[in-house]
């Protein structure tokens, strides 16, 4: 720890914020940026913050408690003010994505910049300092194309994966983090995802790679889940499972355990490193996301939405493979 906290104090922020501003949330002369963080992560935030008014923004930003846990909603004026923005900012240890008052956001047109647990690693990463976000948004939006004409998806792995659901009726949600109005970018994770109609996937999943919440990090052993009904009904392997399943079985609620997204990692610099914007941006990997699915277009709403990574998927859209490892086939 004291390695790291030295590694704070001395790293020069600016050069991942302006990314951020300039790149991602492409902010404009008097536009209205708000800034939602929290008193552990102040640092990500001032170093934004100056970016944002340094490009002649009108910048507020707000502190709020460290929320009890992920999908907690932010305080009443601080969800106004998000509804009020061009363009918000969310440097903050632990997620208001999956909020009634994001999504309110997304509606009233925001560009959505997510920065949850965010690192200095993160902040001066390759995949956030040297990725074209522009040079992938083309293989994003034919992938998210294809999931929003399919029906059903088959996704298997060498590990043994075998699921299938239905996603007829589904809009994608491409994620290439450079968001038109109403859109979402989780930086610097890129990504195409799609919610399964609900109560539709049945199989296995056996997670290999990671699960980047709670301080699980890089799976020493494989996570392996029975879903029936749309649902995760059993969940084995070693001590991180054990964990993770005693963690959601606390919360009493079910829809902890709803299988809400299939999302498909395509940052070429993004490397896994048990930091969630980052691992989930992996190519070569893919996650399922479970618990609140609302937030993505889906009518599940959980107390929590987590997700969890495998290597080296196939993925079929009716019958037709659009994925395999790490090469993107439409």
């Amino acid at each position: 720890m004291a390695d790291g906290a030295v590694a704070e104090a001395g790293m020069d922020l600016s050069p991942g914020a302006r990314r951020l501003v300039h790149v991602n949330g492409r902010v404009q002369p008097g536009e209205v940026v708000v800034i939602v963080t929290d008193p552990t992560m102040r640092r990500y935030a001032d170093a934004v913050a100056a970016a944002a008014r340094d490009a002649g923004a009108d910048v507020t930003v707000c502190i709020i408690p460290m929320r009890n846990q992920d999908g907690q909603e932010p305080p009443s004026p601080v969800a106004r003010a998000m509804a009020e923005a061009d363009v918000i900012f969310s440097p903050v240890r632990i997620s208001i994505t999956h909020t009634r008052a994001m999504r309110a956001a997304l509606e009233a047109g925001g560009r959505v910049c997510m920065m949850t647990a965010y690192t200095d690693a993160i902040m001066t990463s390759p995949a956030l300092l040297e990725t074209d976000f522009e040079a992938q948004a083309g293989v994003c939006r034919r992938l998210g194309a294809a999931f929003t004409e399919g029906k059903s998806v088959r996704l298997t792995s060498p590990r043994g994966t075998d699921l299938r659901f239905g996603i007829e009726g589904r809009v994608a949600n491409v994620l290439t983090n450079i968001p038109e109005p109403g859109e979402l970018a989780p930086v610097p994770d890129i990504e195409v995802n799609v919610v399964p109609v609900t109560g539709s996937a049945e199989g296995t999943l056996i997670f290999d790679a990671s699960v980047p919440y709670l301080g699980i990090g890089i799976l020493e052993e494989p996570i392996v889940c029975s879903v029936r009904e749309g649902a995760i009904v059993e969940m084995t392997g070693g001590t991180q499972a054990d964990f993770l399943r005693e963690h959601l079985e606390s919360f009493e609620d079910p829809h902890c355990f709803n299988v809400a997204e299939l999302g498909v990692g395509l940052n070429p610099n993004a490397r896994l490193t048990g930091e969630m914007l980052e691992d989930e941006g992996v190519m070569g990997t893919i996650h399922i996301g479970i618990g609140t699915s609302h937030t993505l277009g889906g009518e599940i709403v959980a107390p929590t939405h987590y997700d969890l990574l495998m290597w080296e998927p196939t993925i079929a859209v009716d019958c037709r493979v659009v994925q395999r490892d790490k090469q993107v086939l439409v």
